[in-house]
């Protein structure tokens, strides 16, 4: 498994790492987020003891600052997610490093869903791991992990996939020509944004990945779970019914890359896609800007 992952660094001006490979799992809530609060810090929580000791290192502060994450900085964060109050939104985020990319990241973004200010929010929440993690614990870890984050999110959609991890907004870089090669080559590659999608996913999906999550009201319009059954006949493909009319859907029995130089894309990906194809997300508009249509592509990957 280990010689099945490609090794990414990609280098901005200055020599600073702005993209590596490692692996993302992303929920998307289609709720207020004053409504998921609690169960959002468990989740952190619940990933900051299954990391190395202070991995999370640093914090973007009120006033868009990187700064130290010390215990001051911690209890800073949990009032950010629970004290709800006042309302309006709230934004989390957790680095390695306070200038490069780092493997471990926390990435909330607490939306309320009458906010005038976003075309279709949603409340999301993303963790990133080092493709190192994932060679030494071991799959099985991994996917338990995902499991025990997902457990109490009344997630609408999510997902566990190989990534290009980045502090950057992957589809608007200099590093641009370089990610699109990747892309092209590693269809289980994922070029994860939890901030954008948070203002306009709504209660859509954004495709098949390795750990496949579907809530409602997006596993009811897909058919529920026996439509998955019924589309998914394949020795990969595992279900499991979760709590609150939930699904997990494993396709693979690991998160593989995808690399199209060396097999074709495995039929299960494809058929999850199909039957997923009427609730992906897609820029639309007359005047789309060239990364809208570069996403709109990338989504489609698999039909």
């Amino acid at each position: 498994m280990k010689e099945g992952f490609p090794l990414i660094r990609l280098r901005g001006q200055g020599g600073w790492l702005e993209g590596r490979d490692g692996v993302v799992v992303s929920f998307f809530i289609h709720r207020d987020h004053t409504e998921v609060a609690p169960a959002i810090w468990r989740a952190i929580e619940a990933y900051r003891l299954a990391i190395p000791h202070s991995a999370l290192s640093w914090y973007t502060s009120d006033d868009g600052d990187m700064v130290p994450l010390d215990a001051a900085g911690w209890e800073h964060n949990r009032r950010e997610v629970i004290d709800c109050l006042e309302g309006g939104g709230r934004t989390v985020e957790l680095r390695e490093s306070p200038s490069e990319t780092g493997g471990y990241q926390v990435e909330y973004y607490g939306r309320r869903l009458d906010s005038p200010f976003h075309d279709a929010p949603v409340t999301t929440l993303a963790f990133t791991f080092p493709t190192e993690y994932l060679v030494v614990q071991g799959v099985a870890r991994l996917q338990s992990l995902a499991l025990e984050l997902a457990r109490e999110l009344p997630f609408n959609f999510g997902y566990a996939s190989f990534a290009l991890v980045s502090t950057q907004d992957p589809w608007i870089t200099r590093n641009w020509d370089s990610i699109e090669a990747l892309l092209a080559r590693y269809s289980g590659l994922d070029a994860p944004h939890a901030s954008r999608f948070s203002s306009k996913l709504g209660t859509r999906a954004l495709g098949p990945y390795w750990l496949t999550f579907l809530g409602q009201p997006l596993l009811t319009r897909m058919g529920g779970i026996d439509a998955l059954r019924d589309a998914l006949p394949f020795p990969e493909v595992s279900l499991l019914p979760m709590d609150g009319d939930r699904v997990l859907v494993t396709l693979d029995a690991w998160p593989d890359p995808i690399d199209t130089q060396a097999k074709a894309i495995p039929p299960q990906y494809r058929a999850l896609a199909r039957l997923m194809e009427p609730f992906l997300f897609q820029y639309t508009g007359e005047a789309l800007l060239p990364f809208q249509h570069d996403t709109n592509r990338w989504l489609r990957r698999f039909l």
